[in-house]
């Protein structure tokens, strides 16, 4: 079990992936083929909801299919993990989210984030964003943890876990490329002069991702290169001297 690091969060929240409830929905899920099979045969992509959720403001059942163009709201104790396409989503609790209609049915072209926190799995595809009040992610294929601290005034989290993503918060800009664990703010007010600044790996695991990548026959860079990095913030998968955070080079 790889370490992680706490802010705001419980050990719970970021150990779903052991929970039996969660395997033993898993295991059916991929039973059945995946997301392909689970739509050939109409059941319903939700591997598991534990708690009350909300769908465009109607109660959430086990047995109901998340589309594109809905939005989903998590109560206090409650967690969901579903499929869409080719992306695998987990919902932290208390988080209020829109997952917007892409080219097809299917496809999300844009997560935007109102509240709370989702750990999720993208596989390759045309351009989409994850948006939060205070940035913006264009990404492709990659692996990803969003998270808006209310309490911070909406200030935003975002950690590229693997993969390319284009990073935007005010006039801030920079292309991340990340092999483990890229982190950055979005900050509410300027911060030394910045909007995008770069941030630590907390409140998720390796194992989440991991867990969720499987869910859409994909695995994460450090299982395919079969290695782990340093899980500092910076993303790279060694560590090397005079080594810079990307967010660190805006500007200069």
């Amino acid at each position: 079990m790889t370490q992680h690091s706490l802010q705001g969060r419980r050990d719970d929240e970021v150990l779903w992936f052991q929970r039996r409830s969660f395997l033993q929905g898993a295991a059916a899920f991929t039973a059945l083929g995946g997301w392909g099979g689970a739509w050939a045969q109409s059941r319903s992509n939700i591997v598991e909801l534990r708690g009350d959720a909300l769908v465009n403001g109607e109660r959430l059942l086990p047995q109901q299919t998340i589309q594109t163009g809905d939005t989903l709201q998590t109560g206090p104790q409650s967690t969901l993990t579903f499929v869409l396409g080719n992306s695998a989503f987990h919902v932290r609790q208390n988080s209020n989210i829109v997952v917007e209609r892409g080219a097809t049915l299917t496809a999300v072209s844009l997560l935007r984030m109102l509240s709370g926190a989702v750990v999720s799995v993208w596989g390759k595809g045309s351009a989409r964003q994850i948006i939060t009040p205070t940035l913006t992610a264009g990404i492709r294929g990659t692996g990803v943890y969003t998270e808006i601290f209310a309490d911070q005034g909406g200030r935003s989290y975002f950690c590229n876990c693997y993969g390319v993503v284009e990073m935007s918060a005010g006039d801030d800009q920079v292309v991340s490329e990340s092999s483990y664990h890229q982190a950055y703010w979005g900050e509410v007010a300027p911060k030394d002069g910045r909007m995008l600044t770069p941030g630590k790996a907390i409140n998720h695991t390796d194992e989440e991702l991991e867990f969720l990548a499987k869910l859409v026959n994909q695995k994460t860079a450090w299982q395919i290169m079969g290695k782990k990095g340093v899980k500092d913030g910076k993303g790279y998968m060694e560590e090397k001297p005079g080594q810079m955070h990307p967010a660190q080079m805006i500007g200069k």
